[in-house]
């Protein structure tokens, strides 16, 4: 009797085995998955003493392309759907300043520009979120983009100084893209 039990229990385990509530699986799920890191990354910091401002003949106290190749890669270039590029302008030295963020291309044609125009001090920092990719200007712009030319022009004179300690001008930005990874 205690055979017939176990050997009941065993094969109406193994039947429910066959019967259970499993799923089919799926293995096209695959294609439905999407992958979008955002990836985020300072890009520029430029910090600028009053006295160089000051020892500079002219207005153009500041002119620098830098080398920007992040999308050289042809799999980013390709799967990059936007961004946001941050810029960030904080002015405490005693001169009116106008500063550009210039994106150009591997022939040094400009394929954007980002224009500020800076009271002396004392102002508030500057914060500017630019969209690019669907909600904004075109990611042709990111992707085609060889390097990034800043200029600072000074719109005061070259005598006064700011009452505020160790007076300067900052320029940061930085970045934020998501990348399709699929």
């Amino acid at each position: 009797m205690k055979r017939v039990f176990i050997f009941l229990f065993y094969f109406f385990s193994v039947l429910g085995l066959f019967h259970s509530c499993a799923e089919k699986q799926d293995f096209d799920q695959f294609e439905d998955l999407e992958i979008i890191p955002v990836a985020e990354s300072s890009l520029l910091y430029v910090e600028t003493p009053e006295q160089i401002i000051n020892e500079v003949n002219g207005l153009n106290f500041f002119s620098q392309s830098f080398n920007f190749d992040a999308f050289n890669e042809p799999f980013v270039e390709e799967n990059i759907i936007e961004g946001i590029i941050t810029y960030e302008i904080e002015n405490t030295t005693s001169k009116p300043l106008d500063i550009s963020f210039e994106f150009l291309d591997e022939f040094g044609n400009s394929l954007d520009l980002e224009f500020f125009s800076i009271e002396a001090a004392p102002t508030a920092v500057l914060t500017r979120e630019i969209a690019y990719g669907p909600t904004g200007r075109s990611m042709d712009i990111i992707r085609n983009t060889s390097a990034i030319r800043v200029s600072a022009i000074n719109r005061g004179d070259n005598t006064s100084i700011s009452a505020l300690p160790n007076p300067a001008v900052f320029l940061r930005s930085s970045a934020q893209f998501s990348i399709n990874l699929k």
